[in-house]
């Protein structure tokens, strides 16, 4: 059974259930101290480490992203997506387009599967090739471990499925928090609720440069949101109001005063903590200067570009350990993915790769791991013109820590499950991918490589207490020290 699970109920969880029961001016700052407190103090970073998720939202097209390249998979795959041959067609690329950007890992994979990217991603394979940039293969959410009779068994107390598969909005979600839509903390924050005291200014661990997102929401830790600008400002506070610097400087005084009033009081509180954290990111960012070209119209480049200069003014914010959000939209193609996925792998290509030489330009490759995520990968099988919601997908992680030039995980047969291959245990109808790894196995060795003991996994991902061994290990491998 996994309704009822001991191990899950550690300290965070119980802070957590005071904090959504408790009533406010009571059990609500209580429990919030303790996790300040306790919950912040689990290790003491004297370097300096930065996780910065890549978010693709829509579900991106696996298949089309690290295509199979072998002529035998290759094959499989253009007939599958109404290719004709190795000429491709339909919704198959055709194989001498990928001739650029084959990948050529240290230990080539069995069977003499391979692999290449997207035409559009020459980036991104000179990062793989070079040994800064690997795969992770069918990444996906799990609650346990499943086979595909598993999946179809209707015993979902002893084989549940996570919440809510293949909607956009649930398993945008599930990646980002164990949880569907709904969910309040995310791993990310978690991770940041661990390092708070790590940084000499807390406000400044959880930073997204992408809006809200609940991947950055911590028990304690919050999600500081800037622009690709930089610093969000109050105008009334920035600039005369009215034309008048008399009025600015009363609203100033009126929107940070001390008030008798609780929740008035509170308020001006936290308008006094934006004003000042709005210039002390600022001031810090004046003083970095980046010599790395980043491409023009690409909005993931300008966000990349903004984490690696306030990466830059580390120091002068005071952080030794940091978690950053960016994204792009559009992968939900449904439709158009020929003509529409070029342009996006190409801006995930560029854009990841001029943030690379932007950490290697500030001295801090091996501090700084990138890794994309997406709602699901998609169907194998062509609908026409697209592929539709699927599972399991494909993920790069970036960075000098890394351990490149590898494939981690299992590569799955190119499939689509039909009476011809009923004993398959990788696909779950249409060539969608029931994930070999989980999202917890996935984010746990980022974790660990980004300071978090074996014993605060745990209170980090909750389902990850239901893998390990050698089929599903607690740590995949892919990072170094």
């Amino acid at each position: 059974m996994h309704l009822i699970q001991p191990d899950l109920h550690t300290r965070r969880a119980f802070l957590r259930r005071s904090t959504q029961l408790g009533l406010a001016g009571t059990a609500l700052p209580f429990a919030l101290n303790l996790a300040a407190m306790g919950e912040a103090a689990a290790f003491t970073a004297t370097d300096y480490k930065a996780l910065v998720c890549v978010f693709l939202y829509g579900g991106n097209d696996y298949a089309n992203t690290v295509v199979t390249y072998d002529d035998d998979s290759y094959n499989r795959y253009a007939a599958i997506r109404g290719g004709a041959g190795q000429a491709g067609g339909g919704i198959a690329i055709a194989k001498a387009a990928l001739a650029n950007t084959v990948l050529t890992p240290t230990v080539p994979l069995p069977g003499g599967r391979q692999y290449a990217l997207h035409p559009a991603m020459p980036g991104m394979a000179q990062l793989f090739n070079t040994g800064k940039a690997a795969v992770q293969l069918n990444v996906g959410p799990l609650v346990v471990p499943l086979t595909r009779a598993q999946y179809s068994s209707n015993n979902r107390a002893l084989y549940p499925l996570p919440p809510k598969l293949f909607s956009h909005n649930d398993q945008q979600s599930v990646w980002q928090s164990s949880s569907p839509e709904g969910s309040t903390v995310g791993w990310g924050g978690n991770l940041g609720d661990l390092a708070l005291s790590s940084n000499g200014n807390s406000l400044f661990t959880c930073i997204s440069v992408t809006g809200n997102a609940v991947f950055l929401s911590g028990d304690s830790a919050l999600s500081y949101q800037v622009s690709t600008g930089g610093a969000i400002a109050i105008n009334g506070v920035k600039s005369n109001v009215y034309g008048s610097s008399a009025v600015r400087g009363a609203l100033t005084a009126l929107i940070q005063q001390t008030s008798p009033q609780v929740l008035e009081n509170e308020y001006n509180r936290v308008t006094t903590r934006a004003i000042t954290a709005e210039s002390q990111i600022t001031a810090g960012l004046a003083g970095v200067t980046l010599a790395t070209a980043f491409p023009t119209n690409n909005s993931l480049a300008d966000q990349l570009k903004m984490v690696a200069r306030l990466i830059g003014a580390r120091s002068t914010l005071g952080n030794k350990r940091q978690v950053f959000m960016v994204s792009l939209g559009g992968f939900d193609l449904h439709d158009n993915l020929i003509s529409q996925q070029p342009t996006l792998m190409k801006r995930v290509s560029e854009a990841m790769t001029a943030f690379y030489d932007a950490t290697v330009e500030l001295g801090v490759a091996d501090k700084v791991t990138a890794f994309t995520a997406s709602d699901f990968g998609r169907t194998l099988s062509s609908n026409g013109d697209g592929s539709d919601h699927g599972w399991g997908s494909h993920h790069f992680m970036v960075g000098g820590a890394v351990k490149g030039r590898a494939f981690y995980g299992k590569a799955p047969p190119v499939s689509i499950t039909n009476t011809a291959d009923a004993n398959d245990q990788w696909h779950v109808g249409q060539g969608r991918l029931l994930p070999s790894t989980s999202v917890d196995q996935y984010a746990a060795t980022l974790a660990k490589w980004f300071g978090v003991s074996n014993t605060e996994l745990a209170g980090v991902l909750p389902n990850l207490s239901h893998f390990g061994g050698a089929d599903y290990p607690i740590d995949l491998g892919f990072m170094g020290t």
